[in-house]
């Protein structure tokens, strides 16, 4: 009974910042909730979303985030990891893997304070190394006092769109190399500005008050009743499922491949949208049921790793439209959302530098007319990120997701066995056929990358800060697609994805409802909804990429020319 009081004493006792930073410092991974000090180094490889979501959340104060992603039971279960409260407003660190320094040794501490914290280490599973990552180039910008501008539909606010100016990077077709990063820098700045102009002010009172009115949204949609799933919409779903499923079926007996072909690639465009509502517990909100569905789903009848898409997902929701850290918009060398890609930037979601290459210096030039073309073979991408997972072991092999590994396996089995061999191999007679049949099947699914890129890669990729509250992060990089009632089951409820970015368990049946309450709230905190048509929205995109592809051009053309003047001036 002592040794309960005791520990007990030990997690609700006063820690300071300093000591914080300073077990951050020695390579611990703290992480704030509801002003409770969470250490989750034990956590780290048992966390079924993946460890790199956790990582950037250190230093920081992740209670929204915790809140939106993790179900009451599973906050309850963090409680564990507890080794202090922190009282008072709380300003967040950069975590380490973004580059945050941290001092190894705080100041102004009491002889019983670092005794304290040594015990409660000491007390502690421990599993992490004692060093902190390498830094990567971060920003640190300054706040912005400007009034902000209110975007009404159609208008456009993404940062790096029509308002910004290529003229800097013009300058570099006379200029040395030297000054191709220079151009760059104030090419970044300008977007950086341009966000810090747009949107509310980061100053603590105000990012505060944009807090307080998200939770009172959260609440107000819970007593909606929002978060409770329709489950007559997924009985609808699953009559869909089965027809597309028949049909495919029957045109490949009679022969017909092409029918069959397309008929198998719309069952797998739609399958993903309850993949994506499992994988966020949005169906029944229980970890391992809904695990067990998208598993089964994603694996058995679409060949795809369902805990690969959650580790890579949940990154994606905490540092969405991040270039160096959020893997959704990290498609080098084929696409490039930002000049920033230009430098080499390493990503902290792969650990490899995402290298501007030659190839990469050719096929950004033209990105914007392979848009389309390549997002038809975007599911083959996916097929090799899945096997990365599931046979590379990325995931966890203790804890509640301990099984999960194998449970995908067995469905990567499965899958081939119904598909490549029953259905490509055994019903297709020529080689011809199943090449084609394989090419259309799989290019049908199309639609589906092109909505997720849809509502990210026109938003803005200016990196504000730790200063940036959860919901105003999420709004500025995400875009909802305008579409009719009628049209809901084609999109998959992707179509609201800033809605699902700010609460993304809320069953997608119940996401066009909330769209009314968000778009008050941002009226209410005077932040800029972004809401397209779906074809404004592509051309958003195409706009995007095109605008990427000339700087790509003449930074090409720049090189080329310091090249010559090389030769020359060697000869």
């Amino acid at each position: 009974m002592a040794t309960s009081t005791q520990s007990a004493r030990q997690k609700d006792r006063p820690v300071s910042r300093n000591e914080i930073e300073a077990l951050i410092g020695e390579g611990r991974k703290i992480v704030l909730v509801d002003g409770r000090v969470l250490k989750v180094d034990a956590w780290l490889p048992y966390h079924p979303g993946g460890d790199k979501a956790i990582l950037h959340m250190v230093g920081r104060d992740a209670t929204n985030e915790v809140k939106a992603f993790h179900s009451v039971e599973t906050q309850q279960v963090m409680l564990k990891y507890q080794i202090g409260r922190f009282d008072g407003s709380w300003k967040d660190f950069v975590p380490p893997i973004q580059g945050g320094i941290f001092n190894t040794a705080s100041t102004g501490k009491s002889a019983q304070d670092e005794t304290t914290a040594r015990e409660s280490i000491e007390h502690s599973d421990d599993s992490s190394d004692r060093s902190s990552p390498e830094p990567s180039p971060i920003f640190d910008p300054a706040e912005s006092h400007s009034t902000s501008i209110r975007r009404r539909k159609g208008t456009n606010v993404s940062a790096g769109s029509s308002a910004t100016s290529l003229s800097s990077l013009a300058l570099e077709e006379s200029s040395p190399s030297s000054k191709d990063a220079s151009a760059r820098d104030e090419l970044t700045q300008e977007q950086l500005q341009h966000d810090l102009d747009t949107y509310p002010s980061l100053d603590p009172a105000t990012q505060h008050g944009i807090i307080e009115k998200y939770r009172q949204l959260d609440q107000r949609i819970r007593d909606a009743g929002l978060y409770n799933c329709n489950y007559k919409a997924y009985m609808i779903e699953g009559i869909r499922y089965t027809a597309l499923a028949l049909l495919a079926y029957c045109f490949l007996q009679i022969g017909w491949f092409v029918p069959s072909a397309i008929f198998l690639g719309l069952f797998w465009h739609q399958l993903v949208f309850t993949v994506h509502d499992a994988g966020h517990m949005g169906i029944t909100h229980g970890f391992h049921t809904d695990s067990c569905i998208g598993m089964f789903i994603a694996n058995y009848l679409g060949g795809l790793s369902c805990c690969w898409w959650k580790r890579n997902h949940n990154v994606h929701h905490i540092v969405t439209n991040s270039a160096e850290h959020d893997p959704d918009i990290q498609h080098m060398p084929f696409f490039a959302v930002s000049h920033r890609f230009f430098d080499n930037l390493k990503s902290t979601y792969y650990d490899r530098i995402m290298t501007f290459d030659a190839f990469a210096k050719v096929a950004l030039q033209y990105q914007h007319y392979l848009y389309y073309p390549i997002l038809c073979f975007g599911r083959f991408n996916l097929y090799v990120l899945s096997w990365q997972y599931i046979f590379g072991g990325q995931g966890p092999r203790k804890g509640p997701a301990w099984w999960h590994r194998y449970f995908e396996m067995a469905g990567q089995v499965f899958f081939w066995f119904w598909f490549g061999y029953l259905t490509v191999y055994k019903s297709i007679p020529n080689n011809w056929d199943r090449f084609f049949f394989v090419l259309i099947s799989h290019a049908v699914t199309m639609p589906v990358h092109v909505q997720i890129t849809l509502s990210h890669f026109a938003m803005s990729t200016a990196d504000l800060g730790v200063a940036e509250s959860f919901p105003q992060r999420m709004l500025r990089t995400t875009m909802d697609v305008d579409c009719p009632a009628w049209l809901d089951f084609v999109h998959g409820g992707l179509q609201f994805q800033a809605v699902h970015h700010l609460f993304p368990r809320i069953p997608r049946h119940n996401l066009r409802e909330c769209q009314k309450m968000v778009m008050e709230f941002c009226q209410d905190v005077n932040i800029p909804y972004a809401l397209y048509g779906f074809a404004e929205g592509n051309g958003k995109v195409i706009g995007r990429l095109g605008e990427v592809a000339k700087q790509a051009a003449i930074l090409a053309e720049c090189q080329r020319s310091i090249s010559v003047q090389d030769v020359l001036e060697g000869h």
